[in-house]
């Protein structure tokens, strides 16, 4: 019976190794129709998310080390889209452990960007900062969705990422530039609000593997229980 948490224990080791995870769990709001004014979301050039057709983004994320100015590094801006109203969700970002990095995961509704001047300025900044960046290497990120269109009504979200060096070198070239980290973000929506989908096989595996050791370990008992009552007694000698 010891089988299943072993085998648990095993599994999430693994994975700590392999790789650091930091997510953020929201309800999907409301359809919100898309603001017109600028800057619109069909101008920003933002990766998007979506449950049904990405998933998962393999992206580069460059970091800095914390300052006064910005005590959690450098932030990244992303679009979640076509989400169910009230659904939960789970956003999580997985990169390696060689790459010692702080994230911060927040999600924002459009309208509360558009109303946080604070926001509206950091949205804007990256959105021109990755807007030059795909000039200069002369292509378009084939991650950025093609198909915004304004007046578009569905539920959306926008998802900001702050990622920060957390290490420490000899190296002054590291220090003053540390290399970009290599990340995965994953949307993954909850199964009945409860679990996460992404969770469902292996939550599967091991409710199919406890059930079958419970029955298992009852017919070993019984089998047991029967030899020990049948075993017959040892002859006597007058």
């Amino acid at each position: 019976m010891r089988v299943v948490p072993w085998l648990a224990c095993f599994v999430t080791h693994v994975w700590t190794v392999n790789a650091n995870v930091e997510k953020t769990v929201f309800l999907a709001p409301g359809p919100a129709t898309l603001p017109d004014a600028h800057p619109g979301l069909d101008t920003l050039r933002l990766a998007t998310l979506s449950p049904a057709l990405r998933p998962v983004l393999p992206t580069v994320l460059s970091v800095q080390f914390p300052s006064d100015s910005a005590p959690r590094g450098l932030e990244s801006w992303y679009l979640l889209r076509g989400l169910e109203e009230g659904r939960r969700y789970e956003v999580r970002i997985c990169w390696p452990a060689t790459q010692p990095t702080d994230f911060w995961l927040d999600t924002f509704t459009l309208t509360h960007v558009w109303a946080t001047p604070k926001l509206i300025v950091s949205l804007a900044k990256y959105s021109q900062q990755q807007q030059q960046q795909q000039h200069a290497r002369g292509s378009v990120d084939s991650s950025v969705d093609q198909e915004e269109t304004l007046g578009t009504s569905q539920s959306t979200l926008f998802l900001r990422i702050q990622a920060a060096a957390s290490f420490f070198s000899s190296n002054h070239t590291l220090m003053e530039h540390p290399p970009p980290v290599d990340a995965d973000i994953i949307l993954d929506p909850f199964i009945l609000n409860v679990l996460p989908r992404s969770l469902a096989p292996f939550a599967a595996y091991i409710s199919v593997v406890a059930v079958g050791a419970w029955l298992l370990s009852g017919y070993v008992y019984r089998w047991l229980l029967s030899h020990a009552v049948e075993a017959p007694a040892k002859p006597h000698t007058d």
